[in-house]
Protein backbone atom coordinates (compact mmCIF):
# COMPACT_ATOMS: atom_id res chain seq x y z
CA UNK A 1 0.00 0.00 0.00
CA UNK A 2 1.34 3.44 -0.91
CA UNK A 3 2.07 6.00 1.78
CA UNK A 4 -0.85 8.11 0.52
CA UNK A 5 -3.32 5.25 0.78
CA UNK A 6 -2.01 4.37 4.25
CA UNK A 7 -2.59 7.94 5.44
CA UNK A 8 -6.05 8.16 3.87
CA UNK A 9 -7.07 4.90 5.56
CA UNK A 10 -6.41 6.32 9.03
CA UNK A 11 -9.22 7.28 11.39
CA UNK A 12 -7.25 10.32 12.55
CA UNK A 13 -4.47 12.23 10.81
CA UNK A 14 -1.35 13.31 12.66
CA UNK A 15 0.29 16.68 12.11
CA UNK A 16 2.90 15.00 9.94
CA UNK A 17 0.14 13.35 7.90
CA UNK A 18 -1.46 16.75 7.30
CA UNK A 19 1.87 18.21 6.19
CA UNK A 20 2.45 15.27 3.84
CA UNK A 21 -0.96 15.66 2.21
CA UNK A 22 -0.62 19.43 1.80
CA UNK A 23 2.81 18.87 0.22
CA UNK A 24 1.60 16.50 -2.50
CA UNK A 25 2.78 17.48 -5.98
CA UNK A 26 2.06 14.38 -8.05
CA UNK A 27 -1.06 15.00 -10.14
CA UNK A 28 -2.56 11.52 -9.72
CA UNK A 29 -1.99 11.60 -5.96
CA UNK A 30 -3.64 15.00 -5.68
CA UNK A 31 -6.63 13.68 -7.61
CA UNK A 32 -6.77 10.70 -5.25
CA UNK A 33 -6.77 13.10 -2.30
CA UNK A 34 -9.59 15.16 -3.82
CA UNK A 35 -11.67 12.09 -4.63
CA UNK A 36 -11.27 10.77 -1.09
CA UNK A 37 -12.32 14.10 0.40
CA UNK A 38 -15.29 14.38 -1.97
CA UNK A 39 -16.48 10.85 -1.14
CA UNK A 40 -16.14 11.59 2.57
CA UNK A 41 -18.18 14.76 2.17
CA UNK A 42 -21.00 12.84 0.48
CA UNK A 43 -20.86 10.09 3.10
CA UNK A 44 -21.00 12.43 6.12
CA UNK A 45 -22.96 15.42 4.79
CA UNK A 46 -24.84 14.08 1.77
CA UNK A 47 -25.12 15.39 -1.78
CA UNK A 48 -26.51 18.83 -0.96
CA UNK A 49 -24.69 22.09 -1.58
CA UNK A 50 -26.17 24.90 0.50
CA UNK A 51 -26.55 28.45 -0.81
CA UNK A 52 -25.81 31.54 1.27
CA UNK A 53 -26.88 34.77 -0.40
CA UNK A 54 -24.03 37.22 0.27
CA UNK A 55 -24.93 40.87 0.96
CA UNK A 56 -21.88 43.12 1.37
CA UNK A 57 -23.90 45.90 2.93
CA UNK A 58 -21.09 48.33 3.77
CA UNK A 59 -17.40 48.75 2.95
CA UNK A 60 -16.69 51.27 5.72
CA UNK A 61 -14.00 49.76 7.95
CA UNK A 62 -12.04 50.99 10.94
CA UNK A 63 -9.24 48.47 10.57
CA UNK A 64 -6.08 48.67 8.47
CA UNK A 65 -5.24 45.07 7.63
CA UNK A 66 -2.28 45.09 5.27
CA UNK A 67 -3.82 42.64 2.76
CA UNK A 68 -7.32 44.08 2.43
CA UNK A 69 -8.64 46.28 -0.37
CA UNK A 70 -11.19 48.04 1.84
CA UNK A 71 -8.68 48.84 4.59
CA UNK A 72 -9.28 52.20 6.25
CA UNK A 73 -6.28 53.87 4.63
CA UNK A 74 -7.19 52.97 1.05
CA UNK A 75 -8.39 56.33 -0.24
CA UNK A 76 -9.01 54.89 -3.72
CA UNK A 77 -12.19 53.17 -2.53
CA UNK A 78 -15.54 54.93 -2.67
CA UNK A 79 -17.21 54.17 0.67
CA UNK A 80 -20.84 53.10 0.84
CA UNK A 81 -23.54 51.69 3.08
CA UNK A 82 -26.53 50.12 1.38
CA UNK A 83 -29.96 51.57 2.07
CA UNK A 84 -32.23 49.39 4.19
CA UNK A 85 -34.62 49.02 1.27
CA UNK A 86 -31.81 47.66 -0.93
CA UNK A 87 -30.85 45.13 1.74
CA UNK A 88 -34.49 44.09 2.13
CA UNK A 89 -34.85 43.59 -1.63
CA UNK A 90 -31.78 41.36 -1.74
CA UNK A 91 -32.94 39.38 1.30
CA UNK A 92 -36.45 38.99 -0.12
CA UNK A 93 -35.04 37.69 -3.40
CA UNK A 94 -32.91 35.22 -1.42
CA UNK A 95 -35.99 33.95 0.38
CA UNK A 96 -38.13 33.75 -2.76
CA UNK A 97 -35.48 31.73 -4.62
CA UNK A 98 -35.28 29.18 -1.80
CA UNK A 99 -31.67 29.85 -0.80
CA UNK A 100 -32.48 29.15 2.84
CA UNK A 101 -29.76 31.46 4.22
CA UNK A 102 -27.92 34.70 3.70
CA UNK A 103 -24.63 36.21 4.84
CA UNK A 104 -24.43 39.81 6.05
CA UNK A 105 -20.88 41.07 5.57
CA UNK A 106 -19.28 44.48 6.02
CA UNK A 107 -16.17 46.29 7.11
CA UNK A 108 -15.54 46.28 10.83
CA UNK A 109 -17.19 48.91 13.01
CA UNK A 110 -18.55 48.97 16.56
CA UNK A 111 -20.08 52.42 16.91
CA UNK A 112 -23.64 52.64 18.30
CA UNK A 113 -25.12 53.73 14.96
CA UNK A 114 -23.68 50.67 13.22
CA UNK A 115 -24.78 48.26 15.95
CA UNK A 116 -28.33 49.56 15.75
CA UNK A 117 -28.32 49.39 11.96
CA UNK A 118 -27.35 45.72 12.07
CA UNK A 119 -30.11 45.11 14.63
CA UNK A 120 -32.61 46.62 12.22
CA UNK A 121 -31.32 44.55 9.29
CA UNK A 122 -31.70 41.33 11.27
CA UNK A 123 -35.19 42.17 12.46
CA UNK A 124 -36.28 43.09 8.91
CA UNK A 125 -34.82 39.89 7.44
CA UNK A 126 -36.61 37.75 10.00
CA UNK A 127 -39.88 39.58 9.46
CA UNK A 128 -39.90 39.47 5.64
CA UNK A 129 -39.05 35.74 5.64
CA UNK A 130 -41.38 34.70 8.46
CA UNK A 131 -38.26 33.72 10.42
CA UNK A 132 -37.33 31.17 7.75
CA UNK A 133 -34.08 32.67 6.45
CA UNK A 134 -30.97 31.56 8.28
CA UNK A 135 -28.48 34.38 8.89
CA UNK A 136 -24.68 34.37 9.09
CA UNK A 137 -22.91 37.51 10.30
CA UNK A 138 -19.40 38.50 9.23
CA UNK A 139 -18.67 41.94 10.65
CA UNK A 140 -15.55 41.45 12.74
CA UNK A 141 -14.55 41.60 16.37
CA UNK A 142 -17.27 42.80 18.74
CA UNK A 143 -18.03 42.73 22.46
CA UNK A 144 -19.86 39.83 24.10
CA UNK A 145 -22.81 42.17 24.65
CA UNK A 146 -22.99 42.93 20.93
CA UNK A 147 -22.72 39.29 19.93
CA UNK A 148 -25.52 38.45 22.36
CA UNK A 149 -27.61 41.33 21.04
CA UNK A 150 -27.37 40.23 17.41
CA UNK A 151 -28.01 36.61 18.35
CA UNK A 152 -31.23 37.68 20.03
CA UNK A 153 -32.10 39.73 16.92
CA UNK A 154 -31.97 36.63 14.73
CA UNK A 155 -28.41 35.81 13.62
CA UNK A 156 -27.37 32.24 14.37
CA UNK A 157 -24.02 31.84 12.61
CA UNK A 158 -20.96 34.07 12.84
CA UNK A 159 -17.84 33.98 10.68
CA UNK A 160 -14.64 35.58 12.00
CA UNK A 161 -11.55 34.56 10.07
CA UNK A 162 -8.25 34.45 11.94
CA UNK A 163 -6.37 34.52 8.58
CA UNK A 164 -3.39 32.72 10.19
CA UNK A 165 -2.66 31.15 13.57
CA UNK A 166 1.07 31.89 13.34
CA UNK A 167 1.38 34.88 15.71
CA UNK A 168 4.46 36.31 13.96
CA UNK A 169 2.85 36.07 10.54
CA UNK A 170 -0.37 37.55 11.92
CA UNK A 171 1.56 40.65 13.03
CA UNK A 172 3.23 40.96 9.62
CA UNK A 173 -0.14 41.24 7.86
CA UNK A 174 -1.81 43.48 10.47
CA UNK A 175 -0.98 46.81 12.14
CA UNK A 176 0.63 46.61 15.59
CA UNK A 177 -2.69 47.51 17.24
CA UNK A 178 -4.19 44.17 16.14
CA UNK A 179 -3.34 40.90 17.85
CA UNK A 180 -4.01 37.23 17.26
CA UNK A 181 -4.80 36.83 20.95
CA UNK A 182 -7.65 39.34 20.67
CA UNK A 183 -8.94 37.63 17.54
CA UNK A 184 -9.09 34.28 19.27
CA UNK A 185 -10.76 35.81 22.32
CA UNK A 186 -13.44 37.21 19.99
CA UNK A 187 -14.01 33.70 18.61
CA UNK A 188 -14.48 32.49 22.18
CA UNK A 189 -17.08 35.22 22.78
CA UNK A 190 -18.95 34.19 19.63
CA UNK A 191 -19.09 30.60 20.80
CA UNK A 192 -20.22 31.69 24.27
CA UNK A 193 -23.10 33.64 22.70
CA UNK A 194 -24.49 30.45 21.16
CA UNK A 195 -23.63 30.93 17.50
CA UNK A 196 -22.44 28.34 15.08
CA UNK A 197 -18.84 29.48 14.96
CA UNK A 198 -16.96 29.97 11.72
CA UNK A 199 -13.37 30.90 11.02
CA UNK A 200 -10.79 30.44 8.31
CA UNK A 201 -7.39 31.41 6.98
CA UNK A 202 -5.76 32.86 3.90
CA UNK A 203 -3.82 30.24 2.00
CA UNK A 204 -0.52 31.08 0.35
CA UNK A 205 0.35 34.25 2.26
CA UNK A 206 3.86 35.64 1.73
CA UNK A 207 6.08 33.93 4.30
CA UNK A 208 3.53 31.23 5.15
CA UNK A 209 4.69 27.60 5.31
CA UNK A 210 2.94 24.25 4.89
CA UNK A 211 3.60 23.72 8.59
CA UNK A 212 1.66 26.93 9.33
CA UNK A 213 -1.31 25.64 7.34
CA UNK A 214 -1.20 22.30 9.16
CA UNK A 215 -1.29 24.14 12.47
CA UNK A 216 -4.24 26.21 11.21
CA UNK A 217 -6.24 23.02 10.58
CA UNK A 218 -5.36 21.63 14.01
CA UNK A 219 -6.35 24.96 15.60
CA UNK A 220 -9.80 24.74 14.05
CA UNK A 221 -10.31 21.35 15.66
CA UNK A 222 -9.02 22.56 19.03
CA UNK A 223 -11.43 25.52 18.96
CA UNK A 224 -14.37 23.25 18.06
CA UNK A 225 -15.14 25.28 14.93
CA UNK A 226 -18.44 24.50 13.20
CA UNK A 227 -17.92 26.08 9.79
CA UNK A 228 -14.94 27.18 7.75
CA UNK A 229 -14.57 29.94 5.18
CA UNK A 230 -11.05 30.09 3.77
CA UNK A 231 -9.52 30.84 0.44
CA UNK A 232 -6.34 31.60 -1.48
CA UNK A 233 -4.53 34.84 -0.77
CA UNK A 234 -4.86 37.15 -3.77
CA UNK A 235 -2.98 40.49 -3.73
CA UNK A 236 -4.69 43.88 -3.94
CA UNK A 237 -2.68 46.63 -5.60
CA UNK A 238 -3.54 49.28 -2.98
CA UNK A 239 -2.24 47.35 0.02
CA UNK A 240 1.14 47.19 1.77
CA UNK A 241 1.28 43.38 1.54
CA UNK A 242 1.09 43.55 -2.25
CA UNK A 243 4.59 45.08 -2.30
CA UNK A 244 6.02 41.90 -0.81
CA UNK A 245 4.54 39.60 -3.46
CA UNK A 246 6.81 38.42 -6.28
CA UNK A 247 5.83 36.20 -9.21
CA UNK A 248 2.27 35.51 -8.06
CA UNK A 249 1.22 32.15 -9.52
CA UNK A 250 -2.58 31.84 -9.65
CA UNK A 251 -2.52 28.18 -10.69
CA UNK A 252 -0.19 27.17 -7.87
CA UNK A 253 -2.17 29.24 -5.38
CA UNK A 254 -5.43 27.60 -6.39
CA UNK A 255 -4.01 24.09 -6.14
CA UNK A 256 -2.69 24.71 -2.62
CA UNK A 257 -6.06 26.14 -1.56
CA UNK A 258 -7.93 23.13 -2.96
CA UNK A 259 -5.57 20.78 -1.12
CA UNK A 260 -6.28 22.78 2.04
CA UNK A 261 -10.02 22.21 1.62
CA UNK A 262 -9.53 18.49 1.01
CA UNK A 263 -7.27 17.93 4.00
CA UNK A 264 -9.48 20.02 6.26
CA UNK A 265 -12.48 17.94 5.21
CA UNK A 266 -10.64 14.72 6.02
CA UNK A 267 -9.51 16.06 9.40
CA UNK A 268 -12.87 17.68 10.25
CA UNK A 269 -15.49 15.60 8.42
CA UNK A 270 -18.67 17.08 9.94
CA UNK A 271 -18.04 20.83 9.56
CA UNK A 272 -19.40 23.09 6.82
CA UNK A 273 -16.74 24.31 4.38
CA UNK A 274 -17.43 27.12 1.92
CA UNK A 275 -16.34 27.42 -1.68
CA UNK A 276 -15.54 31.11 -1.43
CA UNK A 277 -15.50 33.76 -4.15
CA UNK A 278 -11.70 33.79 -4.23
CA UNK A 279 -11.64 30.35 -5.86
CA UNK A 280 -13.59 31.82 -8.77
CA UNK A 281 -11.14 34.72 -8.98
CA UNK A 282 -8.26 32.35 -9.78
CA UNK A 283 -10.14 30.12 -12.21
CA UNK A 284 -13.52 30.13 -13.89
CA UNK A 285 -13.92 26.55 -12.64
CA UNK A 286 -12.45 27.24 -9.21
CA UNK A 287 -15.66 27.27 -7.18
CA UNK A 288 -16.83 24.02 -8.75
CA UNK A 289 -13.45 22.42 -8.09
CA UNK A 290 -13.74 23.38 -4.42
CA UNK A 291 -17.11 21.61 -4.27
CA UNK A 292 -15.47 18.46 -5.62
CA UNK A 293 -12.77 18.26 -2.98
CA UNK A 294 -14.64 18.90 0.26
CA UNK A 295 -16.65 22.12 0.20
CA UNK A 296 -20.43 21.93 0.68
CA UNK A 297 -21.46 25.62 0.87
CA UNK A 298 -21.36 28.35 -1.78
CA UNK A 299 -22.10 32.05 -1.39
CA UNK A 300 -23.59 33.76 -4.47
CA UNK A 301 -23.16 37.53 -4.33
CA UNK A 302 -26.40 39.51 -3.98
CA UNK A 303 -24.69 42.87 -3.52
CA UNK A 304 -26.02 45.33 -6.14
CA UNK A 305 -23.59 45.70 -9.02
CA UNK A 306 -23.10 49.41 -8.37
CA UNK A 307 -21.44 48.53 -5.05
CA UNK A 308 -19.45 45.45 -6.03
CA UNK A 309 -16.56 47.40 -7.54
CA UNK A 310 -15.96 49.01 -4.15
CA UNK A 311 -16.02 45.79 -2.14
CA UNK A 312 -12.89 44.26 -3.62
CA UNK A 313 -10.83 42.73 -0.83
CA UNK A 314 -8.42 41.54 -3.56
CA UNK A 315 -7.80 42.08 -7.28
CA UNK A 316 -9.80 40.34 -10.02
CA UNK A 317 -12.76 39.60 -7.79
CA UNK A 318 -15.33 38.25 -10.26
CA UNK A 319 -18.45 40.33 -10.82
CA UNK A 320 -21.44 38.14 -10.08
CA UNK A 321 -25.08 38.74 -9.30
CA UNK A 322 -27.15 35.72 -8.40
CA UNK A 323 -30.23 37.91 -8.80
CA UNK A 324 -29.52 38.07 -12.54
CA UNK A 325 -31.22 34.98 -14.00
CA UNK A 326 -28.30 34.30 -16.32
CA UNK A 327 -25.76 34.28 -13.48
CA UNK A 328 -27.97 32.20 -11.20
CA UNK A 329 -28.69 29.68 -13.95
CA UNK A 330 -24.96 29.40 -14.63
CA UNK A 331 -24.30 28.77 -10.95
CA UNK A 332 -26.93 26.04 -10.84
CA UNK A 333 -25.34 24.42 -13.89
CA UNK A 334 -21.90 24.57 -12.23
CA UNK A 335 -23.22 22.81 -9.14
CA UNK A 336 -25.06 20.22 -11.22
CA UNK A 337 -21.83 19.50 -13.12
CA UNK A 338 -20.18 18.45 -9.84
CA UNK A 339 -22.77 15.71 -9.41
CA UNK A 340 -24.32 17.45 -6.43
CA UNK A 341 -27.71 19.03 -5.74
CA UNK A 342 -28.77 22.33 -4.22
CA UNK A 343 -30.33 22.10 -0.75
CA UNK A 344 -33.15 24.54 -1.38
CA UNK A 345 -35.18 25.99 1.51
CA UNK A 346 -32.83 24.58 4.14
CA UNK A 347 -30.41 26.38 6.43
CA UNK A 348 -27.89 23.59 5.93
CA UNK A 349 -26.38 24.07 9.35
CA UNK A 350 -23.19 22.37 10.44
CA UNK A 351 -23.71 18.87 11.88
CA UNK A 352 -20.70 19.55 14.10
CA UNK A 353 -22.63 22.31 15.88
CA UNK A 354 -25.40 19.93 16.92
CA UNK A 355 -22.86 17.35 18.00
CA UNK A 356 -20.98 19.99 20.01
CA UNK A 357 -24.02 21.48 21.71
CA UNK A 358 -26.45 18.58 21.83
CA UNK A 359 -29.17 20.82 20.39
CA UNK A 360 -31.87 19.39 18.16
CA UNK A 361 -32.54 20.72 14.66
CA UNK A 362 -35.66 22.48 13.48
CA UNK A 363 -37.29 21.85 10.12
CA UNK A 364 -35.22 24.52 8.34
CA UNK A 365 -31.89 23.33 9.70
CA UNK A 366 -32.09 19.75 8.44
Amino acid sequence: MSKLKTILSKDKLSRQDIIYLLSLENKSEIEELFTHANNLTKKVLGQNVYLRGLIEFSNICNRNCKYCGIRKSNSEVERYTMEMQEIQEAARWTYQQGFGSLVLQSGERSDPEFLKFVDNILQNVKELSNDRLGVTMSVGEQSLETYNRWYESGAHRYLLRVETTNADLYQKIHPSCHSLKERIEALDRIQKSGYQVGTGVMIGLPGQTIQDLADDIIFMEEKDIDMIGMGPYIPHINTPLNKTVKNFDAKKQLQLALKMIAVTRIYLPDVNIASTTAYGALSEKGKGQALQCGANVIMPNLTPRKYQENYKLYENKPAFLASYKRDFDKLKDEIKATGKTIGFNKWGDSPHYFKRTGESRNQFQA
